[in-house]
C-alpha cells in the first residue's frame, strides 16, 4: 500500500465530519464495554467475556479500516500511465486542472485537488477520496460501523430502558433531542448523556444501513457512484467478479480483518469490459 503524504481534512466540513468520527467512536466504545456490558452480564462469565470479544474485534475493524482507507494513495499519482495506452475510445481524457492524462472510470475531485483511480465519491467522514485501492477499506469501514451501531442500539434498549424514569413530556422532549441535555441539565446523573448516547447509537445504525445497501448494490453492478446515473454497464462483469474488483481474489476473507492481503485483478488504469471479460476469461482456460 503506498501512503498518502497529504492526509489531513483539507476543508472544514471534512475537519468537522472527522472529529465526530474520532470523537464518538471510542466513546461508544467505553459506553459499550465499560458501562454497558458490566451492567447486563457479570464479569468472569462466559456471556461477559463473549460479549467483550466480539466487542473488540468490531471495534478493531473500525479503526483499521478507517485507518487504512484514509492513508491509503489512490490517486493517479501513484503510478506511471503509459502514454501509448492512452485513446479517447478507451475513455482516456485529458485533465484540464491536472494538465495530466487521466485513465478510464479516472476523477478529478477538488478538493483532493488530484485525480483519483475509479473514483467513487469524496467522503467527508474520511477526509479523502474513495478509488480503486482504499474502495474495500471504506465498504468494510460501513459494514463494521453497521454491524457495531445494530449490535450497540440492541444491547442500550435492555441497558437504557431500565435506567430512565419516564416523565411526559420531559423524558419524550429528552429522547426526541438527545441534546436537550445541555439545555436542561444532568439532574444530578448520567441518565441524559447514556441516552444521548443511545441516539446516536440508533442514527448510526439507521444512516451507516443505507449507505451500506446503496453502496453494496453499485458493487454488485460493476459500479462506482461517479458512473450510478450514467447508465455505465460496461465494467459490470458478473456478481462474482464484480465483488473481486473490490475486495480482491481473497474477497472471502478480507471481512476478517484490513490486515489480510488481497491482491486486486486490475491497476486501476487497463480494465476488462463486459463485452471483452468473457472472452478473455475464454482465452485464460
Amino acid at each position: 500500500m503506498i501512503i498518502r503524504t497529504k492526509f489531513l481534512p483539507k476543508t472544514f466540513s471534512d475537519f468537522c465530519s472527522m472529529t465526530f468520527v474520532l470523537l464518538i467512536v471510542p466513546l461508544l466504545y467505553w459506553f459499550e464495554l465499560w458501562v454497558v456490558l458490566p451492567n447486563l452480564y457479570q464479569y468472569n462469565t462466559w456471556s461477559y467475556y463473549i460479549h467483550f470479544f466480539l466487542g473488540n474485534f468490531l471495534m478493531i475493524n473500525i479503526v483499521g479500516n478507517f485507518t487504512y482507507t484514509v492513508l491509503c494513495d489512490t490517486s493517479t499519482g501513484r503510478t506511471i500511465i503509459p502514454v501509448s495506452l492512452a485513446s479517447t475510445r478507451d475513455g482516456w481524457r485529458l485533465c484540464t486542472a491536472c494538465e495530466l492524462l487521466s485513465p478510464p472510470r479516472s476523477w478529478h475531485c477538488p478538493v483532493c485537488d488530484t485525480c483519483i483511480l475509479k473514483r467513487d465519491h469524496h467522503c467527508i467522514f474520511t477526509g479523502c477520496c474513495i478509488g480503486h485501492y482504499n474502495h474495500r477499506y471504506f465498504t468494510m469501514f460501513l459494514f463494521y460501523l453497521f454491524a457495531a451501531t445494530t449490535y450497540s442500539f440492541v444491547y442500550n434498549n435492555l441497558f437504557i430502558w431500565d435506567k430512565i424514569n419516564f416523565e411526559f413530556p420531559m423524558s419524550l422532549i429528552k429522547i426526541i433531542f438527545p441534546l436537550a441535555i445541555f439545555v436542561f441539565g444532568f439532574d444530578g446523573s448520567l441518565e441524559q448523556f447514556y441516552l444521548m448516547l443511545y441516539i446516536v447509537s440508533l442514527i448510526g445504525m439507521l444512516y451507516t444501513g443505507v449507505l451500506l445497501i446503496y453502496h453494496l448494490r453499485l458493487i454488485c453492478n460493476g459500479h462506482v457512484a461517479n458512473e450510478s446515473n450514467k447508465n455505465c454497464y460496461k465494467y459490470n462483469l458478473g456478481f462474482k467478479q464484480n465483488v473481486k474488483e473490490v475486495f480482491g481474489d481473497r474477497w472471502y476473507l478480507t471481512w476478517l480483518a484490513p490486515y489480510i492481503n488481497s491482491k486486486l485483478p486490475h491497476n486501476g488504469i487497463v480494465w476488462d469490459t463486459a463485452s471483452t471479460w468473457p472472452q478473455n476469461n475464454t482465452k485464460s482456460k
